[in-house]
């Protein structure tokens, strides 16, 4: 058996056509591993991630030297655009699966442009109902709120030190 590199940056497709794309997985839901895919690396393979990127759409790439008049002329991040896919099931870094695009955010992160792609993999339980980012609220009803909820009882564990720090300043 012949063992064949495939590149995830430039050998997957980007679009499969009726608006469905190809991203690769790079951070699981609920892993605390940062990976990344290695753009300056022959075969660009998915590895320990320096910047703490997240998933990305394959055949993209915010051009560092092109100004987006969109927001304040900021430069692209020399990266794929990042997706963040809200379905339920947890995946393995390097699956590629199918998605649909429900929302775009653009950021300036560190003065570069990094552009977010909000979508949910075709192999959801929700995937046929959730068509857009409206219907995100209406089918994981007070999800954001979850999250700030978590989020703020993990800060306040934090300033009152029952957790550890780390490298955080606290005050």
């Amino acid at each position: 058996m012949t063992s064949v590199k495939v590149s995830p940056l430039h050998d997957i497709p980007l679009t499969l056509g009726d608006g469905v794309y190809n991203f690769i997985v790079e951070i699981p839901k609920e892993s605390k591993a940062k990976m990344e895919v290695a753009t300056d690396e022959a075969s660009t393979p998915i590895k320990q991630d320096t910047k703490k990127r997240k998933a990305q759409i394959l055949s993209t790439w915010e051009d560092p030297s092109q100004a987006n008049s969109e927001v304040e002329g900021a430069f692209g991040d020399n990266d794929p655009v990042d997706v963040v896919e809200i379905g339920e099931a947890e995946r393995k870094i390097g699956e590629v699966l199918k998605v649909k695009p429900l929302a775009a955010l653009a950021m300036i992160d560190e003065g570069e442009l990094d552009r977010k792609i909000v979508a949910i993999s075709l192999d959801d339980p929700k995937a046929h109902l959730v068509n857009d980012v409206d219907d995100v609220e209406k089918h994981f009803p007070d999800y954001a709120m979850k999250i700030i909820h978590e989020t703020n009882e993990s800060w306040a564990k934090l300033v009152k030190r029952s957790v550890d720090a780390g490298d955080l300043s606290l005050f």
